[in-house]
């Protein structure tokens, strides 16, 4: 492990939301997913904060920040976006919303805006763990820190 700068896009949201403190963390073997990420880390799967991207029937992107241990209930995220389908979003959908590969999606930080839900269990934990850009990079937030970055003050029922 070793500390890296991150992507500009992740830097500048850094640098507008006074995160200075952050540290990116590269893992040589990777941290493409949560159990990845939590066996580099050393910590449990459910401090990961995967970011997950699905699509809109509408094509518009929605990013799902997930528990690591779970898996996003569909139907229940379809409720909460006013009643549209959606799917997961392919490789070239999650790269052209968010700038990033899968993989490495950061919680904030896009090329564009994109419409975040956040798991409630999730903000619950003391540190929570999240890509930073790439495929081997993590860095650790407070949930009030991610809540203050992302906008989103409450988090939602949404595991499966």
């Amino acid at each position: 492990m070793k500390q890296v700068a991150p992507p500009s896009c992740l830097q500048n949201a850094f640098d507008k939301h006074g995160l200075d403190h952050i540290k990116v963390l590269e893992f040589p073997d990777g941290t493409r997913s949560a159990a990845d990420a939590a066996s580099a880390i050393g910590c449990d799967v459910s401090d990961i904060g995967k970011s997950l991207v699905f699509m809109t029937e509408r094509h518009k992107p929605i990013l799902i920040i997930m528990n690591g241990a779970d898996q996003v209930d569909e139907k229940r995220v379809a409720g909460l976006i006013g009643g549209l389908s959606i799917r997961k979003a392919t490789a070239d959908d999650v790269r052209t919303s968010t700038g990033y590969a899968i993989g490495g999606v950061p919680p904030f930080g896009h090329v564009g805006p994109v419409e975040t839900l956040i798991d409630e269990k999730l903000l619950s934990k003391k540190t929570i763990w999240l890509a930073a850009g790439t495929p081997k990079t993590v860095f650790a937030m407070t949930p009030d820190e991610l809540r203050r970055v992302t906008g989103v003050e409450t988090g939602v029922s949404i595991s499966a």
